[in-house]
């Protein structure tokens, strides 16, 4: 299937994509099949709160492997500062916050291109952490973003 053969909306992810977003700080594993049938696409392990600290790492990783980053959606209660937008390598990155409590960031690239990234709290024992990433890259992985962190007891909730 060629990049025209694909729906949009259903682009597929690169394989094999399990780094560091920076060394020695946030961790970024994206699902390694083309397919896209799981719940999540991909886990984000940030080190920190700070929104302003983590978000430009991981757009900057994120629009390396999907194109441009266009909008950010996360829950509010659980980042500290937490602008309308911020800008990452000279492009604007909108943000929409709301208070789910959901654990996770969904990811728009391009006009319509929804990625959504579990995002395992920064204070997470990182056996833990590997496992809930682990877990929700697994192809037609079906639980949800908090099930998987109470599965692997990666530490509290988001919003706790």
């Amino acid at each position: 299937m060629t990049d025209s053969d694909t729906p949009r909306g259903s682009r597929n992810l690169p394989s094999g994509v399990h780094s560091a977003v920076r060394p020695g700080c946030a961790l970024l594993r994206l699902e390694t099949t083309a397919s896209r049938e799981g719940v999540l696409d991909g886990a984000w392990w940030p080190r920190s709160r700070d929104i302003a600290t983590e978000l430009p790492e991981l757009v900057s990783a994120l629009t390396e492997h999907l194109g441009p980053v266009t909008r950010v959606g996360l829950d509010a209660t659980a980042w500290e500062g937490l602008p309308t937008r911020i800008v990452v390598d000279d492009r604007v990155v909108h943000l929409d916050s709301f208070p789910v409590g959901d654990d996770t960031v969904l990811i728009t690239a391009g006009d319509q291109d929804l990625f959504s990234l579990l995002v395992v709290p920064p204070d997470s024992p990182p056996e833990a952490a590997r496992a809930a990433m682990a877990q929700a890259v697994l192809a037609g992985n079906v639980s949800a973003a908090g099930q998987i962190l109470i599965d692997t007891r990666s530490g509290e909730k988001l919003v706790g």
